[in-house]
């Protein structure tokens, strides 16, 4: 993914949200050059942007038609790109000689919102935190076909979908259950899973053990408001961060964003903004965009506030940063 943010040499270009690490970081590049900047929670961060919205190409390499995307695409990419990327990724099933390792993992997201996917082992669970996983198990690992087996089997029988849209994600994120609620629900998923060893479950997969990882505190999500209004003397108040209510829905040519950072999940940051309230961002909506710099901390606050600039949809129906924004 690549969204472009003009400096003294121009040419910068965002890719997006990455988990490498457990803080979210977002890439860049320019021409050979590479650049991270790592987000933290409480700093700013403000951008506008400019012109049209181009296709981000396919496999590192630029669109030849250079064509405008929508909007609203999450994928940021023209049909026969997308095609292209595609074409050669694990979830198209054209690897089938893929000598590495990978990993199936059961995810909890909220409420009645789990699924079962696969990871190379040598990723860790940064794919984990770019889906926006709440809570996880490591379920098995092998080679890569004995592993997509694993995962068809196990959706059909336990009836758990192969996706979950992002929308859904976001609705419940201000409302999660409790941490020995969300531990409990992966381990109930992990019992089902394992009772389908030798009823399609291919020998070549090693069951790992039932470990749940818990991530509402690495994507910030643990600072809800205190159920004590009027604590006790000397008891400690949780920090509060607000449930978020809007999205961005789309960019658009002069849009500004802009506030605070309290939260990121997946591909999504939580910004608070001057009116006191929440708004998340899909990062994968300012791909193929030119972006420069809110500049100022008081132009961040004006436009963060209730006139956003770029268009907002409810969920479930200041200062800058540093560095290139």
């Amino acid at each position: 993914m690549t969204c472009a943010v003009r400096e003294s040499g121009g040419g910068w270009r965002c890719a997006g949200v990455r988990w490498p690490r457990e803080v979210p970081e977002l890439g860049w590049s320019r021409g050979g050059d590479r650049r991270v900047s790592v987000l933290a929670y409480g700093a700013g961060l403000g951008f506008r942007a400019v012109g049209e919205r181009h296709c981000v190409g396919a496999r590192g390499n630029a669109c030849p038609l250079g064509a405008v995307v929508p909007g609203r695409s999450t994928g940021g990419r023209c049909a026969e790109c997308a095609r292209l990327d595609r074409v050669h990724s694990v979830a198209a099933d054209t690897m089938a000689d893929d000598p590495r390792t990978y990993r199936v993992y059961l995810a909890w997201f909220g409420p009645g919102m789990v699924k079962v996917g696969i990871t190379g082992e040598e990723r860790g669970a940064a794919r984990l935190r770019e889906q926006g996983a709440v809570a996880f198990s490591w379920l098995g690992r092998g080679p890569l076909m004995a592993a997509r087996r694993t995962e068809e089997v196990l959706r059909a029988a336990l009836g758990v979908p192969d996706r979950i849209p992002y929308a859904k994600k976001r609705a419940v994120r201000g409302k999660l259950a409790g941490a020995e609620e969300r531990a409990g629900a992966v381990a109930e998923l992990y019992a089902r899973a394992v009772e389908l060893e030798g009823r399609g479950w291919p020998e070549s997969l090693e069951r790992l053990p039932l470990e749940v990882v818990d991530q509402v505190g690495i994507f910030g999500l643990d600072r809800a408001p205190d159920p004590d209004p009027d604590p006790a003397p000397g008891r400690a108040v949780r920090e509060s961060a607000p449930a978020p209510v809007r999205s961005v829905r789309e960019l658009v040519d002069g849009g500004v964003v802009a506030g605070r950072l309290v939260a990121a999940a997946g591909p999504d940051l939580h910004l608070a903004v001057a009116d006191g309230g929440v708004v998340v961002l899909d990062t994968r909506l300012i791909t193929g965009w030119d972006l420069t710099a809110v500049t100022r901390a008081t132009e961040a606050t004006e436009v963060a506030g209730s006139d956003a600039r770029v268009p907002l949809i409810d969920i479930g129906g200041g200062g800058v940063q540093g560095g290139l924004f």
